[in-house]
């Protein structure tokens, strides 16, 4: 399991980022919420087509961006998790 921030420093927050241009569909985490590697955080939609949206590590989500029905960019901020 991959600890979020492992291989920074100071220990700061880990971005999870959105791997594609879409709305959001669903946000599955609030802050302050426990998750584990690989565990949801949302879905967005694209070309009518849902897209699972992933933690990258475990650990405690220290922020959430964004909303539902928000649009989303490629590599936008999504969610915020520190260890």
């Amino acid at each position: 399991m991959e600890e979020c921030g492992a291989w920074w420093k100071d220990n700061m927050a880990e971005e999870v980022l959105a791997p594609l241009a879409g709305k959001v569909l669903s946000v599955a985490v609030a802050v302050g919420e426990l998750v584990e590697e690989d565990g949801e955080i949302l879905v967005l939609e694209a070309m009518k087509m849902e897209t699972v949206v992933y933690a990258s590590c475990a650990g405690t989500v220290s922020g959430v961006v964004v909303k539902v029905g928000d649009q989303v960019e490629e590599d936008d901020v999504l969610v915020t998790i520190e260890n």
